[in-house]
């Protein structure tokens, strides 16, 4: 009798793969540093015991994915580029676009980046960054009869403003990247959903009761409603059996 369980087709892993792995791990542990050059395309096409069109490939992916730079007519290898918010943007967003990220990650990722920007939002936020969010709430409000497209770009905004008052880079890249791959597994459902309107509506309400506790600068209370209006608006979307979880965060800000 043969067991019950199942397997996938494997799918075969290209060459030039294997080289922008490679070259990958040697900048993730320091074994490449920005302003370093990698060898010549002659010099890695003998050290990989590759084909010269294979070690093109790879470098020209590692160039698309802002690690390295090549110069026409620079005699010198690809040149290792620096860490920057641009290049990891792009990296977050091939990974949380991948098969293995369910939306219950992704949602509860979001949760704690919201939850955590609300917080410092709070204490760190000016005046001026204050005014931002309050006028992109207003542009939001104005929005809910034109569609939930110009309803989320708004709301884009909002969070944007929020992220930037947080003052951490990391924060900001995150929210731009996750927010924006989770509304693209759900803009269609909630764009044909009956009551499109409503939920805009009732997020409209949290975003403001956000602000006002950023505003009072009560950071425990801001993240708390982004939480579980994060939770009301997206765990509909995420199977029951995944919602742990999101549940555990909420549970969380209760004690």
């Amino acid at each position: 009798m043969t067991g019950r369980a199942r397997f996938q087709q494997v799918e075969p892993v290209r060459l030039y793969q294997r080289i922008v792995e490679q070259v990958e791990t040697a900048i993730a542990d320091g074994s490449l540093r920005p302003g370093e050059r990698l060898p010549s395309e002659r010099e890695l096409v003998t050290q990989f015991g590759a084909s010269r069109p294979t070690v093109r490939e790879a470098l020209r992916v590692l160039e698309s994915n802002g690690l390295v730079r090549s110069r026409p007519g620079d005699p010198h290898g690809p040149e290792i580029l620096p860490f920057s918010p641009h290049g990891l943007a792009k990296q977050m967003t091939r990974l949380t676009r991948g098969d293995q990220m369910s939306i219950a990650d992704l949602v509860a990722f979001r949760m704690i980046l919201d939850g955590s920007a609300n917080l410092l939002a709070a204490r760190l936020r000016s005046e001026r960054e204050l005014a931002t969010m309050e006028q992109t709430i207003e542009v939001m409000a104005g929005t809910i009869e034109e569609g939930f497209e110009q309803f989320s770009e708004a709301d884009v905004a909002f969070h944007e403003a929020v992220a930037l008052a947080s003052r951490n880079t990391l924060i900001q890249v995150c929210n731009q990247v996750v927010r924006g791959v989770v509304l693209s597994l759900i803009s269609d459902k909630v764009t044909r959903a009956r009551n499109s309107k409503a939920l805009m509506r009732e997020s409209l309400r949290h975003h403001r009761e956000v602000l006002d506790e950023i505003r009072a600068g009560d950071g425990r209370a801001a993240a708390r409603i982004s939480r579980q209006n994060l939770y009301d608006y997206y765990a509909g979307y995420v199977p029951k059996r995944d919602r742990g979880p999101l549940l555990a965060l909420l549970e969380g800000e209760q004690e």
